[in-house]
């Protein structure tokens, strides 16, 4: 090989590398679309849902009965502060069916739902009191119960709480913050001779709207929650997970039993002591495919694709003393990278793994044909459009593996190494160097 022809194969192999490197940078702004577009979803699902209801959190029944708290002033004056002693339900029951419905904002799909809900338990007359605060200070005369509940438009229907032998309408908002910050609140009868052996039984019906998720906290001593729904993809989430669930075609049965000792808060306390949100646990109603999500993960592998891309080319031109241009090279890493962005708008309008396959027969078609006319051999064409179903199945196999996606992805880049380094073999490096 002439001087002139290694210093050629040099320069080469140099600027391709750079092509390489260049070739990152779009790849970082079609990043950047998918994120925009991922966006312009979460957008969509906001705007449903504050036109719908919003995500449901509910926390209750909480009893709340207070009390007067007197101090010295500075001035040596006497004042009170009216403050409250929570108590949380020794029984807790929630039974209900969730019914969910897709709606559409252009494109994106939001899921929202329905439920009726039914909730019982009990309080027991010992707890309804704190032997730190005498008794006479205590207002039992203005006792409520409340309910916490994220976005009150979703309540669909008025609601009256059971209360023993009483029936109480509740009323919007709360009467106390320290723990519930959006709810409704509820007037109660207490009898402060009661002893340990009464109890405060309770029912009410609620029938709610929201988005997405709903979540329950488990205030109970012993906190039982049995939701049903014709939902088949349902995520499990929170703080807790059923102890029994079932999910077929059908739709999906989930039972949590959760007791007092499982939480980090007790059954009583005074003002904002303690909160009840982290132990919050339920459904939530996922949509089975995130194609974003999913295209993201596909770019991180651009710039493999664009590299042996470039690397079978330049072994092409090696072995089989062909010639392929700078512009060529160029050309073909475009068309590497328009096939994300095939691969993001189908896979808006079409199931992921379709929209996959469609991009990839595309982009494999357009560089197989283009191999053709600038190499003018069809074996070669057929071989560079080999490799690149190859490389995209590959790709293809480990986003669907997640759990698996390391395992598979480190062999098969060991396979593509110790492919790579075979077919380097049939080319006489040292005479390429000058040596």
């Amino acid at each position: 090989m002439s001087e002139n022809a290694k210093y050629n194969v040099a320069i080469k192999a140099s600027v391709i590398f750079l092509l390489i490197i260049i070739f990152i940078i779009p790849t970082i702004f079609i990043n950047s679309l998918v994120r925009d577009r991922q966006m312009r979803q979460e957008a969509a699902i906001r705007e449903v849902s504050s036109k719908w209801a919003e995500t449901q959190t509910i926390a209750g029944p909480i009893v709340s009965i207070p009390y007067y708290e007197y101090f010295k002033t500075q001035s040596g004056t006497v004042e009170k502060q009216k403050k409250y002693m929570h108590i949380l339900p020794d029984e807790l029951n929630i039974e209900g069916n969730l019914f969910p419905e897709k709606r559409y904002r252009g494109i994106y799909e939001v899921v929202v739902y329905g439920s009726k809900l039914k909730f019982n338990g009990s309080f027991s007359s010992l707890s309804l009191g704190d032997p730190s605060v005498q008794k006479q200070n205590i207002l039992f005369n203005e006792a409520f119960v409340s309910v916490g509940i994220s976005d009150l438009r979703g309540l669909e229907d008025q609601i009256a709480i059971k209360w023993n032998n009483d029936e109480s309408s509740f009323n919007p908002g709360v009467e106390s913050f320290d723990i519930i910050k959006s709810g409704i609140n509820a007037s109660i009868k207490i009898n402060p001779s009661d002893t340990g052996d009464v109890k405060y039984n309770f029912l009410f019906n609620l029938n709610l709207k929201g988005s997405q998720y709903i979540y329950f906290t488990p205030v109970g001593k012993e906190t039982k929650v049995n939701l049903s729904s014709e939902w088949t993809t349902p995520s499990f989430d929170g703080a807790f997970l059923p102890d029994k669930r079932e999910i077929d075609a059908k739709g999906f049965k989930a039972y949590w039993k959760v007791l007092h000792l499982n939480r980090n808060y007790p059954q009583r306390w005074i003002s904002d002591k303690y909160t009840v949100d982290n132990s919050a646990f339920g459904i939530n109603l996922i949509v089975p495919i995130d194609h974003y999500t999913k295209t993201d993960r596909s770019i991180k592998y651009a710039i493999l694709f664009i590299a042996l891309t470039f690397l079978i080319f330049f072994f092409l031109e090696l072995i089989n003393n062909k010639a392929v241009h700078f512009i060529q090279y160029t050309l073909i890493g475009f068309a590497l990278c328009i096939f994300y962005v095939l691969l993001l708008s189908i896979s808006e309008h079409l199931p992921y793994n379709f929209a996959y396959w469609i991009a990839s027969a595309m982009t494999i078609g357009l560089i197989a044909w283009y191999t053709r006319s600038i190499l003018r051999d069809k074996k070669l064409s057929a071989l560079v459009a080999g490799n690149l179903l190859l490389l995209y199945g590959f790709i293809f196999t480990i986003i669907q593996l997640e759990d698996y996606a390391l395992l598979i992805g480190s062999l098969g880049l060991f396979l593509i190494l110790a492919v790579v380094m075979y077919f380097s073999k049939k080319i006489d490096w040292a005479s390429l160097s000058g040596k």
